[in-house]
This record gives structure tokens, sequence and C-alpha cells, in this order.
């Protein structure tokens, strides 16, 4: 199975849990080109991690960080955070 085969939906961003351990989880992202992961905060430390495509993460503390193909982020707890899609993508969230 391929990430892209765990979205079902053609809509701009789709999340879906594939896994789920003891103590943490990975999510399957699926992010369209100029689809819109909406700010939010998230209450735990994650990695955010693009395995195809190119997204762009910002985060309100200014920061603003292109992923492509291999790269990652650590997301910081309590800080609000967006996703906009430059190409159609493919990420794991791990947290």
């Amino acid at each position: 199975m391929t990430l892209k085969e765990l979205h079902t939906t053609e809509k701009g961003v789709s999340a879906k849990a594939f896994f789920k351990g003891i103590e943490g989880t990975a999510t399957a992202l699926q992010i369209k080109k100029e689809g819109i992961l909406k700010e939010h905060i998230t209450k735990v430390p994650t990695i955010l991690t693009c395995i195809q495509g190119e997204v762009i993460f910002k985060n309100e503390k200014n920061l603003k960080k292109t992923l492509s193909p291999g790269s990652y982020i650590e997301i910081e707890p309590l800080v609000k955070h967006w996703i906009t899609g430059v190409k159609d993508s493919q990420l794991i969230l791990l947290k």
C-alpha cells in the first residue's frame, strides 16, 4: 500500500491515521496544490516529514520553511501553525 492510497478523497487536505503505537501515532497527510491545512496547534512535540511534493510550513513566530521530499520540521507544542501545498504532496506526521 502507498500513502496516496490511504486517501479516498480529492479534497485539498486529507489526514488518515495509519499507525497507533503505545506512545505515539503516525498520520498520513495529503495536501493538494494550493490546499491549506488551516491554522491549528499541537499539544505535544511533533515531526512533519515530506515524502512527495512540496509544501510551505509557517507558524505564528514568523518561521517559514519549504518542505520537499526528504525534508522535515519539528513542530513546537502550543504554537499556531499552518501548511500550504505548493505541489500535490504526501507527508507523514509523527506524534
